[in-house]
């Protein structure tokens, strides 16, 4: 419930003051539409998983093996807002849902600087979903050439 409200709450305060300075002109092209979700899927994937984001988790998140065993994966600790911000700090969903609502707030209060940042995390995102892709690609050819041994 408190998470909730606190979403709630942020989403209503935005919104207002989103309103008041939104212009027709403010409205987001189609590609810098996808650039911003990509920057905020960055940013999502950055501040959940990523080492260089730890110490900001760290206060509300503990790093545990993984149920398959293949990694880690970063959970709440803590109880009451601890636990609360811990769950929106391990989920990349979240942290992007967050991230996406304060690149289009910065869309609207300082175009130029939010655009420049978000098409730097839009290039790591793309950079990021090519190393995905890549890895997929590489772990198929290798189970492929095992079963064919």
């Amino acid at each position: 419930m408190l998470k909730l409200s606190l979403v709630a709450g942020f989403l209503a305060a935005t919104s207002v003051a989103g309103s008041r300075r939104a212009a027709p002109a403010a409205l987001l092209d189609p590609l810098e539409l996808c650039l911003t979700g990509l920057a905020a899927h960055r940013i999502g994937r950055m501040v959940a998983f990523e080492k260089v984001a730890e110490p900001v988790r760290e206060p509300f998140t503990a790093t545990v093996p993984d149920e398959s065993g293949a990694d880690e994966t970063v959970v709440a600790r803590g109880r009451g807002v601890q636990w609360a911000i811990g769950q929106l700090l391990s989920c990349p969903v979240c942290v992007a849902t967050w991230s996406a609502l304060g690149l289009s707030v910065g869309h609207l209060i300082l175009p130029g600087p939010t655009r420049f940042v978000v098409r730097v995390l839009a290039i790591a995102g793309i950079a990021e979903l090519n190393y995905v892709a890549t890895e997929r690609l590489e772990w198929a050819a290798r189970a492929a050439r095992r079963q064919s041994a």
